[in-house]
């Protein structure tokens, strides 16, 4: 699972953003003869307007809707998710790997082999060597804080931190230069799509220290970083040592990638809507609600595309303070807070849903319930306010709200602090900047009381959705994802006799019935499933919103319509 981007101006910032939702799209299926999804020619500059830059460009860091997405220009994985509107774009396909890996021992070794033909842009080839060398990274604690799967699943050492550190990872074989052994600390039955993740990225054996990759990048994709001005701009140019004969996912339509950062996202709202110049080849992320009724005109209105995120927008609250501490205080603010007015604060139903779960609708298996019901959910104040006098709050408390530096999520903060304020809750707003919003808030020693984010499938299973969020035991001092910090030994058994099913919709209808479960301890609370609505410019073609990437638009299709304008 990743965190969500929220499509801020294609915020490549850390945020939920997950893969499984349904986007339906409009004006922007592929294979239209006009709009979007027209067929986009080979040539050209594609433009990206985007509020925040990218929170890593070092793939064992990054771990969001937006980046992921960017990640799949410039790096390939063993695995990857398809390239398709729609659930055929969740469905994982070959990579870097001949196929999508075979399983021995009962699941519990995994076997892959490289195709031929695979080059890094230095020109040298990318052995099996280097996936291990990029995939050993996920342990070093400075490094690996991007996707958990490699550490959580595969058998390594306690005191393993790492190829830089402690050196080699035995239990990751490389028998020759083609073939690649996982050996797990348990049976996995989808561990074909685990090695889609980004920590499962190569980089040559004995490079990527430190911040190395994070400043030039190591492409094995279509393309490779050519200029980088953090928070400014970034342009990526063909990578010419990448062989389209092994790839049959990356379409690589454009010449070249420019993203332009920084950017006010009404300001990004109004290029969009006059469409001039090279802003005519531009897209960008979901409109701002002020926006919405602007491209209601046909004209514009034929340059949209709409659907679901496939994320879950919610709250977290930090169990480890007081009094968040007490089950009785996190589900009295679950019955108070008012979702209406969240949801207003977004946009209103064009630009979301109101979340009563923590699985969004597209996960397989997900159980539609409201545990803490409200009239047309605008909050139980009445029923919170008893719960507060059982736990011994009824004089209220202080808590510290983070959130990032975006007017949507700080409006967000505001309507959750207006609905608490009856409560005599008075909660202080800490607004963290977007670009390290999900590293400050991931760092247990840095996150406050409670913080507004999102969490999306990496792959549409609650496998992807609940272990990582609600395990208590994969809890780290960087790159948390447990942002409750929940360790409840009753979540963490069920997780482990959910992972030993063989049937994948038994344990996706289990996981539907662990929502419940957590639910009752209120560790979050779950606030909206948010909606994209973009608008691209005239000459875009090729483009659909992904369901794996947080609804965005799937960067490795897209392009131009006519590439000589």
């Amino acid at each position: 699972m990743k965190r969500t981007s929220m499509l801020v101006g294609l915020v490549a910032s850390a945020a939920l953003a997950l893969t499984a939702c349904g986007g339906n799209t409009s004006g922007g299926a592929s294979g239209e003869s006009a709009g979007p999804g027209a067929k986009a020619a080979q040539g050209g500059t594609l433009q990206v307007l985007a509020n925040a830059g990218f929170s890593h460009l070092d793939p064992a860091r990054g771990f969001d809707g937006g980046v992921n997405n960017f990640y799949r220009l410039i790096y390939r994985t063993l695995t990857t998710q398809g390239a398709a509107p729609g659930a055929d774009g969740t469905k994982i396909v070959p990579d870097l790997a001949t196929d999508t890996g075979k399983p021995s021992d009962g699941g519990k070794t995994w076997t892959f082999t490289l195709k031929d033909g695979l080059f890094f842009e230095t020109g040298a080839p990318i052995t099996s060597a280097d996936v291990k060398w990029g995939v050993s990274r996920a342990w070093d604690p400075e490094v690996g804080i991007g996707s958990p799967y490699a550490k959580q699943l595969i058998d390594a050492p306690a005191s393993y931190q790492g190829p830089y550190k402690s050196g080699d990872l035995a239990t990751i074989a490389t028998p020759d230069a083609k073939t690649i052994v996982f050996h797990l600390k348990k049976p996995y039955a989808d561990f074909g799509s685990v090695v889609a993740q980004n920590t499962f990225t190569p980089v040559p054996k004995g490079q990527g220290a430190g911040n190395a990759l994070d400043s030039k990048p190591i492409a094995s994709g279509p393309y490779k970083l050519s200029e980088y001005k953090p928070g400014a701009s970034l342009k990526l140019v063909r990578n010419d040592k990448w062989d389209k004969k092994t790839d049959d996912v990356r379409a690589a339509n454009p010449d070249a990638y420019q993203w332009t950062f920084g950017l006010d996202p009404a300001t990004i709202d109004e290029r969009m809507i006059a469409g001039q110049g090279t802003d005519a080849d531009a897209i960008a992320g979901t409109i701002q609600a002020a926006t919405v009724a602007r491209v209601q005109t046909a004209q514009l209105k034929q340059r949209t595309m709409s659907g679901l995120g496939g994320c879950t927008t919610y709250m977290g609250l930090n169990s480890t303070k007081k009094p968040l501490d007490n089950v009785k205080v996190r589900q009295a603010i679950n019955l108070a807070v008012n979702k209406q007015t969240v949801r207003d604060a977004v946009g209103g139903s064009t630009l979301a849903e109101i979340a009563t779960s923590i699985q969004p609708p597209t996960i397989a298996g997900r159980v539609d319930y409201d545990p803490y019901p409200s009239p047309d959910h605008k909050g139980d104040v009445d029923g919170a306010r008893k719960l507060l006098t059982e736990a011994g709050f009824a004089n209220g408390f202080t808590m510290t709200l983070d959130t990032r530096a975006q007017p949507k999520m700080q409006a967000m903060a505001v309507a959750i602090q207006q609905a608490l304020e009856p409560l005599k809750i008075t909660v202080k707003i800490n607004t963290i900047d977007t670009a390290t919003y999900y590293e400050v808030i991931g760092t247990t020693s840095q996150q406050h009381d409670a913080a507004i984010t999102g969490w999306c499938p990496d792959w549409p299973s609650g496998a992807t959705f609940l272990p990582p969020l609600f395990d208590g035991r994969n809890i780290t001092p960087k790159g948390n994802s447990n942002l409750a910090q929940l360790n409840d030994p009753g979540v963490n058994a069920k997780i482990d006799e959910i992972a030993k099913l063989t049937d994948v919709q038994a344990a996706n209808k289990a996981y539907g019935e662990l929502d419940k479960q957590i639910m009752a301890l209120a560790p979050v609370v779950p606030l909206l499933y948010e909606k994209v609505l973009m608008l691209v410019g005239s000459n875009i073609g090729g483009a659909y919103l992904h369901d794996g990437f947080s609804g965005g638009i799937d960067l490795v299709s897209v392009g131009l319509k006519d590439s000589s304008k």
